[in-house]
C-alpha cells in the first residue's frame, strides 16, 4: 500500500512539473496562430524555456532584438505575457524595422486576431523571405541558449550541416565547430542527457606503455619527448618506458 501511495504521488508530482508552464495565468489566452505549425510549436517550446530561465529568456530579447530590458521584464513578470508571446513580438518588430514596443502595442490591442494577422499587416507573409528570416531567428536563438531545436524542411538550406540526433533534432553543431557544444548561458541544466562531444579527437590517444615496457614505468616523462608524444616506438628496449625514443 505505501509504495502505492508513493508511486501515486511521484507521478502527480512530474505531472505538475512537466505541465506547470503550460498552466501558467498568462494574462492572453496561449492561441499564437502564426500561420506555420512549426513556429507555433517553437513559440510554446519558448513558453517553457522564458518561465523556467528568466534571465537567459531577457538578456536574449535585449541583447539580440533590441528590446529595452523594463519592457521585457515588465511584460514577463508584472503583466504575465506568455514568453512566446514576448519572443515573437520583439522578433517581428527586428524584421520590419520597428521598436518592439511598437509591436507589443499592437499585440496588446489585436492578440485576438492571431500573430499571422499581425504579421499579414507589415507585409509578413508565410514563405515569403521576410518570414524565413523569423524562422530563422528561432535557431541561432536556440544556439544561443544550447537548446535542441528541431530543424524542419524550410530551415534545411540555412543549416545543411547541423548535427543530427533522435527525430533530427539538430545538436547545436556548425562547420568548422566540430561537435562543441554552443550552450552558453547560465541555465546548463536544460540540455542534461545530451553527450558533449568535446575532446573526441583524442579518444585514439595510446596511453599505454611502449611494447616491452613495464606498465610501471608509464607517465614518467613528464612532457612530450621525441619519440612523438612518449607513446614509444617498436624499437624500444624492455625496460625503459617510453619516455626515450
Amino acid at each position: 500500500m505505501h509504495r502505492k501511495l508513493k508511486a501515486i504521488f511521484l507521478a502527480a508530482a512530474l505531472s505538475a512539473a512537466a505541465g506547470g508552464v503550460v498552466a501558467q495565468d498568462f494574462v492572453f489566452s496561449w492561441n499564437p496562430r502564426s500561420g506555420d505549425v512549426w513556429v507555433d510549436n517553437r513559440l510554446n517550446d519558448i513558453n517553457q524555456y522564458g518561465y523556467r530561465y528568466r534571465d537567459p529568456f531577457i538578456d536574449e530579447m535585449t541583447r539580440y532584438y533590441g528590446a529595452p530590458r523594463d519592457l521585457v521584464s515588465d511584460l514577463l513578470i508584472n503583466r504575465r505575457w506568455a514568453p512566446g508571446d514576448i519572443y515573437y513580438a520583439c522578433a517581428l518588430a527586428q524584421v520590419v524595422g520597428q521598436p518592439c514596443r511598437s509591436v507589443v502595442d499592437q499585440w496588446d490591442r489585436n492578440h485576438g486576431q492571431g500573430w499571422g494577422v499581425i504579421a499579414m499587416r507589415h507585409g509578413i507573409k508565410p514563405g515569403s523571405p521576410q518570414f524565413h528570416r523569423l524562422k530563422k531567428g528561432f535557431v541561432l536563438t536556440y544556439d544561443r541558449w544550447g537548446r535542441p531545436i528541431q530543424i524542419d524542411d524550410a530551415l534545411r538550406v540555412d543549416f545543411p550541416h547541423r548535427g543530427k540526433g533522435p527525430k533530427g533534432i539538430a545538436l547545436f553543431e556548425r562547420p568548422g565547430h566540430s561537435g562543441k557544444s554552443m550552450a552558453h548561458d547560465k541555465g546548463n541544466d536544460h540540455g542534461k542527457g545530451m553527450k558533449s562531444d568535446r575532446g573526441q579527437g583524442n579518444a585514439k590517444r595510446d596511453d599505454h606503455p611502449a611494447k616491452g615496457g613495464k606498465s610501471g614505468d608509464h607517465g614518467k616523462a613528464g612532457g612530450p619527448d621525441k619519440s612523438g608524444g612518449g607513446q614509444g616506438k617498436a624499437k624500444d628496449k624492455p625496460g625503459k618506458g617510453h619516455g626515450k625514443g
